[in-house]
């Protein structure tokens, strides 16, 4: 009896050992620990996929609307804005220095001496002989310029009389306020060799500007003797001078 109790007991023994093995063998706590293992691993790289292209996105767009853009924008407006004031300077610059007659010629302060600002006086001299002296002062409260030579002409004399060249001065005549210039008018040929003599008795000194035969404004009516003045073909005229002596040489 007691030996089959054994027995019976080793064999219930074994049947327990055997399904304790075949329950270890039977592999689900494995397959239970690798599931929960692969969780994590699986869930970090999809969590890390889906932030990388957040962060990419979010700092491409970061950086390209703030520092493309702004840099952009802001360095066309500031390149745009130096070249505008560095054209706008050298344009203006570039467009004072090489005008024509620029500042270096002032036209700004030129200023005629004309009919409006002097008075002007016409006599002739005991010498030269056949000789008329033509003399403007300043009248106004500012210098002025005389250019060139005066232009005369007699009534209703249709022809210019010429200027003597040798009396050329080496510079424009300019009168302050007061002072006096002069011309020289030879009248006629001294050894009548001149033609169509004749008789003024209106006398017209017209003014020149800047150029050569420019209007440099009104002209002045001088006056002259009762008796008139007597002139012929031999009729010119000097340059304006500053002195009676220079003006009375030629």
């Amino acid at each position: 009896m007691r030996t089959s109790r054994l027995q019976l007991l080793a064999a219930a023994g074994v049947a327990v050992a055997s399904l304790a093995l075949t329950a270890c063998q039977d592999g689900t706590g494995t397959r239970d620990e690798g599931a929960s293992a692969s969780q994590p691993v699986a869930s970090t790289p999809s969590d890390a996929s889906s932030q990388a292209p957040e962060e990419s996105a979010s700092g491409s767009g970061g950086n390209g609307s703030t520092a493309n853009g702004s840099t952009g924008s802001g360095g066309d407006t500031a390149g745009s804005g130096e070249s505008g004031s560095g054209s706008g300077s050298k344009g203006s610059s570039a467009g004072k220095g090489s005008a024509p007659g620029g500042s270096d010629d002032a036209p700004a302060t030129f200023n005629p001496c004309n009919g409006s600002n002097t008075s002007v006086s016409a006599a002739p001299v005991s010498r030269p002989v056949n000789h008329m002296l033509i003399t403007v002062k300043n009248t106004g409260s500012k210098n002025c310029d005389l250019t060139y030579y005066p232009v005369l002409r007699f009534d209703e004399m249709q022809w210019v009389p010429q200027p003597v060249e040798e009396s050329k001065p080496q510079a424009v005549v300019t009168l302050a306020p007061g002072e006096s210039a002069y011309a020289g008018v030879l009248l006629s040929a001294a050894d009548g060799s001149g033609t169509g003599g004749a008789t003024g008795k209106k006398l017209t000194v017209g003014f020149q500007g800047r150029t050569p035969n420019s209007d440099g404004g009104p002209a002045a009516i001088p006056s002259l003797p009762a008796a008139g003045v007597y002139y012929d073909s031999s009729l010119t005229v000097t340059y304006w001078q500053s002195s009676t002596d220079d003006a009375l040489t030629y």
